[in-house]
């Protein structure tokens, strides 16, 4: 079993689709930031997800998490370059609290090698350093025109493309820290209260079984 880190956009489906077809059982991880995102984002991405089921074996469930706070938190108190990077490390922890207590074995994202910012070795690198699951990126070598070809064959692409944002679409910093050193992201991160915001986001869970 893996844990997909599903948002609205083209890639992540894609990277369910890709696990689910090597015959790992997917569930989904959604990270949402009301009321600066909509309601019609949440459904947009839970529409993904009863996309998707369809390759999953039937049943998908969908765990949604508030990230909100810590968004604030990290706009208050950290750098805004590295606003993208720390952001993935809270949404890594919090993937893998939730992956321990559903049994899944990895963490599953749709990164593609240098696509954007929080996709380069350096940032890979720093956000895999806080998970202890695996994490699968089936897409990392893949170019963009090929994943939507794979979207629009599975059925995923018209949602996808549906003008309604995502949480990672909030706060976004005009220059973002493209090679982040590890050293620096601990700096900026020891500015919060890191266990706290986890277990708060935690604490928000709602559970959609699709």
């Amino acid at each position: 079993k893996g844990l997909l880190l599903l948002s609205g956009g083209i890639d992540s489906p894609v990277a369910g689709f890709s696990m689910a077809r090597r015959g790992m059982k997917v569930e989904a991880v959604h990270f949402h930031s009301f009321p600066y995102t909509s309601v019609q984002a949440r459904e947009k991405v839970l529409e993904l997800g009863r996309i998707l089921k369809d390759y999953c074996g039937g049943e998908i469930k969908v765990y949604v998490v508030s990230f909100t706070q810590i968004q604030q938190a990290i706009h208050k108190h950290c750098r805004d370059s590295f606003m993208i990077t720390i952001m993935r490390r809270f949404m890594m922890r919090i993937a893998n609290r939730l992956a321990r207590e559903c049994g899944a074995q990895a963490i599953l994202t749709g990164e593609s090698l240098g696509q954007v910012a929080s996709q380069t070795p350096e940032s890979i690198a720093s956000t895999d350093s806080v998970s202890e699951l695996p994490v699968f990126r089936p897409l990392i070598a893949e170019d963009k025109q090929d994943i939507v070809a794979v979207a629009k064959r599975i059925g995923t692409f018209e949602t996808s493309i549906l003008p309604y944002e995502d949480c990672c679409t909030v706060f976004l910093p005009k220059n973002p820290v493209i090679h982040p050193k590890i050293h620096q992201v601990e700096q900026e991160e020891a500015k919060l209260d890191v266990e706290a915001l986890t277990e708060q986001a935690r604490a928000s869970l709602e559970v959609e079984t699709l």
